[in-house]
């Protein structure tokens, strides 16, 4: 289905870090030092993950170096619990960089890593697979659009935390968005329901979109089919939808955001989908 649906990202991904770089530039010392949605990072320490991302995507898949062991993982939790580590221990180290160097080696390595990403055969078995949306093998076009959500989600808690709009657009938020409803099968796969029971989350305004899961014999199958009756329908304006499914907003902290018809027990099950490593 990912290969049907998944709307392509690597073009926009030179897109994305300059307008990064430009906002960076604009900041002054008491921005970088803003709290932002996440509660344990301030602007510089997002900043400061964005680099490690590319830092760590050149080492690891295009260098094949990993650095600190992951052997002793054996579940979901195991691997959040070592992602959650990897990343505290770069954003303390960090914390020693100053913004312009920051600024610097994210203008240096943004780019580099996009020249990287786009010698992979898109439809080749990606080094890592997207583990927040079931998958223990991912190709790599998939393994893109999740670095994609990664670059965008934390630009946007940036812009967010300082109150400087400008990628909530359909050009750049529909992809984003888009992609993070892959978790959604997965967030229902222990559900059970009649085959043809049909969940629609709709995220509202021109930049969003529908998307549904239908049951079928086996799983919950994802589509983007205009359906007019659902046995269970969310609605979520856009910032609500990326701060809830980034785990940045709990479910019980939207639910006086979100419009839900239907069946109530799907509907919230909605609520909890989370698409990132956490």
């Amino acid at each position: 289905m990912e290969n049907k649906i998944l709307v392509p990202t690597l073009d926009l991904f030179a897109v994305l870090d300059r307008k990064l770089i430009e906002l960076l530039k604009s900041l002054t010392v008491v921005e970088w030092n803003t709290q932002t949605v996440a509660k344990l990072w301030k602007v510089k320490d997002v900043a400061a993950h964005l680099l490690d991302g590319n830092l760590r995507g050149l080492s690891i898949t295009r260098d094949g170096y990993f650095g600190e062991s992951a052997d002793n993982i054996s579940s979901y939790g195991d691997l959040v619990s070592f992602l959650n580590n990897l990343n505290m221990t770069w954003t303390n180290a960090a914390r020693r960089l100053s913004p312009q160097v920051l600024i610097e080696l994210l203008d240096t390595t943004g780019g580099q890593y996009t020249s990287y990403l786009q010698t992979l055969d898109p439809f080749e078995d990606a080094l890592l697979s997207v583990a927040w949306a079931g998958q223990e093998r991912s190709a790599n076009r998939f393994h893109i659009a999740r670095e994609y959500t990664e670059k965008f989600l934390h630009q946007q808690q940036i812009r967010d935390a300082v109150g400087k709009p400008g990628i909530m657009t359909r050009d750049l938020y529909y992809p984003f968005i888009d992609i993070l409803m892959y978790a959604l099968p997965f967030t229902f796969h222990k559900e059970e329901a009649v085959t043809g029971t049909t969940v629609s989350l709709i995220i509202t305004t021109p930049i969003g979109g529908q998307w549904n899961i239908v049951k079928s014999a086996a799983n919950w199958v994802l589509n983007k089919e205009s359906v007019d009756h659902a046995d269970a329908t969310v609605l979520i304006d856009p910032d609500t939808a990326w701060k809830l499914f980034s785990k940045s907003w709990t479910p019980d902290a939207v639910i006086d955001k979100v419009q839900i018809s239907g069946d109530e027990k799907l509907a919230h099950r909605v609520l909890h989908m989370v698409s990132v490593m956490a």
